[in-house]
């Protein structure tokens, strides 16, 4: 049987589809391995803890619920206070605002007065109280750290959350050091893949300067920023 050259070129795929084919396998394969470099680096920050002698240690903010810290800022404060403790710096920064629906209340004013109750004296607290978001949380940081001329800054939150807060920060001129919250009681596999997923987004996000804030929110598996 003999097969006309029409009938052989008609099976095979016009070079658009090729094109089009390989545009998309590339950008896949682009994007595959950008998440999986993002991961590792949210990974390697997240199990380091680089706390050091420093200028000051900034908290940043994570939900407050009638005045009261949640878990996630909880922790983080309970870490903050741990360092001031072991005299890694002076001076203790609480990060974050608050809603309308917060009744008045502030994650930086509620972190102040969990620190004042945890015996740091009132002048040793800078609590700013205006933040919305991590981004300007750290720009709020860098305000702070040139009118009280800090230098260098520990900064506490969420392993996962370090990762973006150091490149943020670096990213105005902070020099940081990275220092987790303790992590307690086991953190389930989509808790922990929703937490990554969300830092992959919201950094990827931050790079491209698009704002993708209304899907964060919608991805985030806890209450931090």
């Amino acid at each position: 049987m003999i097969v006309s050259d029409n009938n052989l070129r008609g099976n095979q795929p016009s070079p658009g589809r090729v094109l089009l084919r390989t545009l998309i396998a590339s950008v896949l394969l682009a994007g595959t391995i950008w998440c999986v470099y993002v991961i590792r680096q949210i990974s390697e920050v997240a199990n380091l803890d680089q706390a050091q002698q420093a200028d000051a240690i900034a908290v940043f903010g994570a939900a407050e619920y009638a005045g009261r810290p949640s878990p996630t800022l909880h922790f983080r404060l309970d870490h903050a206070v741990d360092l001031y403790r072991m005299k890694i710096a002076p001076i203790v920064i609480t990060l974050g605002g608050g809603s309308d629906k917060d009744s008045g209340n502030t994650e930086g004013g509620v972190g102040r007065d969990y620190l004042l109750a945890h015996g740091i004296p009132l002048g040793n607290i800078i609590a700013e109280t205006r933040s919305t978001d991590t981004e300007q949380q750290v720009h709020r940081l860098a305000a702070i750290a040139s009118e009280f001329n800090l230098h260098h800054i520990v900064v506490v939150s969420d392993g996962t959350h370090l990762f973006r807060i150091r490149e943020l920060c670096q990213d105005v001129g902070l020099d940081v050091y990275p220092s987790p919250r303790a992590t307690i009681g086991h953190i389930g596999w989509w808790d922990l893949s929703m937490r990554y997923l969300h830092e992959v987004l919201s950094y990827t996000a931050w790079k491209l300067h698009l704002d993708i804030g209304w899907l964060r929110n919608g991805l985030s598996g806890n209450d931090e920023s």
